[in-house]
């Protein structure tokens, strides 16, 4: 649960911090008038967001056996991409988000307006949300369903609440400091995944385990305890891993660690050329 509250925070923030600084421009501009065709790109998204949801929970639950395996994996390794594609592009572009999006409400209103303000709030909302679809579908593969919805429910509760202090009160949060935090908590969920995704993987005979078990701690701390099934669905546990796994759990932060280098280099160095020219 706690697993699906993060992740839902987060995307459910990332998705109200775009929604709220779209209107926040409107209102500078004196343009209020066109708010409800954001409201209505939020509302169709979410739609869409919901189905995509539903659909990804009706594939799984008509799976058995290998099949079912392959497609716990897939899914597993699609959200530690998609939660690592976040992390970049966080990394690169966090610093530019605001202005781009007033550049493109400018654009949007200069152009006819509605259709463009739409279209910049469906995209932001089904972006996030088929994200947290497919986050909350890898989630419930590793803990209860029941959990995973009372957790994702209870994160998009909180980004709904905090998105509107942001712009509604005095409320001030630094915000490029609660992604900073979240983005630590992502790596470690995205490995997770990773590491899950090749143990199914490896049940299903398409990657091979080479050493079956490495090591076998489930007398200490079971992976099926309330404790191991926290830390599963939270960073991926197993008690009794693979070779495979252990590998590839310790490459994933390898490419993380040297991956956000890079990404930090070419920032900074976006950042000096106008000072150096």
């Amino acid at each position: 649960m706690i697993a699906s509250f993060l992740l839902a925070l987060r995307e459910g923030l990332e998705a109200a911090l775009i929604v709220g600084l779209t209107i926040g421009v409107l209102t500078k501009m004196n343009r209020r008038e066109q708010v409800p065709a954001v409201w209505a790109g939020v509302g169709v998204a979410t739609a869409v967001s919901v189905g995509a949801a539903i659909i990804l929970q009706l594939v799984g639950a008509e799976l058995e056996g290998a099949a079912e395996q392959i497609f716990e994996g897939v899914t597993m390794f699609l959200a530690s991409a998609v939660l690592t594609w976040m992390i970049f592009w966080m990394a690169r572009q966090g610093r530019r988000v605001q202005d781009e999006l007033q550049t493109d409400v400018k654009t949007a209103l200069a152009r006819g307006g509605r259709w463009g303000l739409f279209a910049i709030a469906f995209f932001a909302v089904v972006r996030e949300g088929i994200e947290t679809a497919l986050f909350l579908t890898a989630a419930a593969m590793t803990s209860s369903a029941q959990q995973v919805l009372i957790g994702g429910l209870a994160g998009l509760a909180g980004a709904a609440v905090l998105g509107w202090l942001l712009f509604a009160t005095a409320v001030r949060l630094n915000v490029r400091r609660f992604f900073q935090v979240t983005s630590v908590l992502l790596i470690l969920f995205a490995a997770g995944l990773m590491a899950h995704g090749i143990h199914e993987f490896n049940e299903a005979g398409l990657i091979p385990s080479i050493i079956e078990h490495v090591w076998d701690m489930n007398h200490i701390l079971d992976e099926n305890s309330a404790v191991g099934v926290t830390l599963k669905a939270l960073f991926g546990y197993n008690g009794n891993p693979s070779l495979t796994e252990i590998l590839g759990y310790v490459a994933y932060y390898v490419a993380i660690f040297l991956g956000l280098r890079q990404a930090e280099r070419r920032t900074t160095a976006v950042v000096r050329e106008p000072a150096v020219s």
